[in-house]
């Protein structure tokens, strides 16, 4: 990516490597033309996150060599944010803590991403994804009515409220700093994240419109006019046929007449083995034609694999090819500065070298002949 593309161009950012949301973050970034650096660990290889780590530079440093450290608060001097998604506490002992990196550059956006924040009972406690939507009450609402919580994969903590979270307050404070010329510290921690992601479930709670037990109620599978179904062929369909000309449309494509009043949550069971039935009918081929074209709000249920050739989504580019790999566009989209194509994310330490002298780091060649720096050979 060159520096005129993306609109963020010119924005100059330092990851201390790590998992999960704060990479997802850093690629939001660089997926807009920020420069993204990633301070990779010593022995770190590229594993299953290349998509994750795409669009950056990559510099391998030992942070816990005092001289690594130092390495990073020289490159501090010149940069916009700094993100870190370490236990609290960690960057503070390895000298490059807010107090530090702030000393070196008070004008630095510093954001941290946690999963239970920077204080609290259970800040210094690990955890997943998995655990940050549990407490939040999010886990618990998701799965059919008797069932179990249903886990969503690791895209509404980690990512949703994680990740988004992040890149969306380093924004915030960037824009603060337009008008202050401060930084400060960007504390983004998914349960807060999740916490914000259930603002209308919370609103429909306080006025009554929604039940605390998971599938009764209109958007989590309890309602027969918003669930999936299966077909003849052993595949999916999801409806979301909430507002009434919707639902209209639905019925009438279903060829069904005679069902009861579906404002009545009573008639709901009925209503449901009538779709049911009827779905079973066809395959899902034949349904998809069906309702081509249709507000019915009706779409087949696609897998990881058969996703980006879905008409509509290969029509708009959602899924690119890029160096071989099947991934997601880069995403929003800008009507003057259009971001390129993903670059593969680099081997660690493919740019120590270039990266240090370029970002002001004296001594380049020392560090590497001492092993605090790696260049990938």
């Amino acid at each position: 990516m060159t520096a005129e593309q993306g609109p963020l161009a010119g924005l100059r950012v330092i990851e201390l490597a790590g998992m999960g949301p704060a990479p997802f973050a850093a690629m939001m970034l660089a997926d807009l033309g920020a420069e993204v650096v990633r301070i990779d660990r010593p022995g770190a290889v590229l594993g299953p996150d290349l998509i994750l780590n795409r669009n950056r530079r990559s510099v391998v440093l030992d942070l816990k060599d005092p001289r690594g450290a130092q390495a990073v608060l020289t490159m501090i001097e010149g940069a916009d944010v700094l993100l870190e998604g370490f236990r609290p506490g960690v960057a503070e002992r390895l000298g490059l803590g807010p107090e530090h990196c702030l000393q070196r550059n008070p004008a630095l956006v510093y954001g941290r991403m946690t999963g239970w924040g920077q204080d609290g009972p259970l800040a210094a406690t690990a955890g997943h994804d998995i655990d940050y939507i549990a407490r939040t009450g999010l886990l618990h609402a998701i799965g059919s009515v008797g069932g179990p919580p249903q886990v969503p994969l690791n895209v509404v903590g980690d990512f949703g409220g994680g990740g988004m979270l992040l890149a969306f307050g380093v924004m915030a404070a960037l824009w603060e700093r337009y008008r202050s010329g401060q930084g400060q510290v960007v504390d983004a921690a998914i349960v807060d994240g999740v916490a914000s992601l259930l603002a209308m479930q919370y609103g429909f709670l306080a006025h009554g419109r929604w039940n605390d037990e998971r599938g009764t109620n209109l958007l989590d599978s309890g309602a027969p006019q918003y669930t999936v179904y299966e077909t003849s062929d052993g595949r999916w369909m999801a409806v979301g046929a909430v507002e009434p000309q919707f639902y209209a449309q639905l019925v009438d494509k279903l060829r069904l007449t005679g069902l009861p009043d579906r404002a009545d949550s009573a008639n709901w069971p009925e209503i449901r083995r009538a779709i049911a039935q009827r779905f079973l009918e066809r395959t899902a081929s034949e349904w998809e034609s069906i309702f081509d074209g249709a507000d019915a709000c009706v779409a087949p249920v696609r897998s990881l694999s058969e996703a980006p050739t879905d008409p509509h989504l290969a029509a708009r580019g959602t899924y690119v090819e890029a160096n071989g790999v099947i991934q997601p566009g880069v995403s929003p989209r800008f009507s003057r500065t259009s971001s390129s194509q993903p670059l593969p994310a680099p081997q660690p330490g493919s740019h120590t070298r270039s990266t240090l002298v370029d970002w002001g780091v004296g001594d380049v060649e020392d560090l590497i002949s001492a092993g605090v720096a790696r260049q990938l050979d």
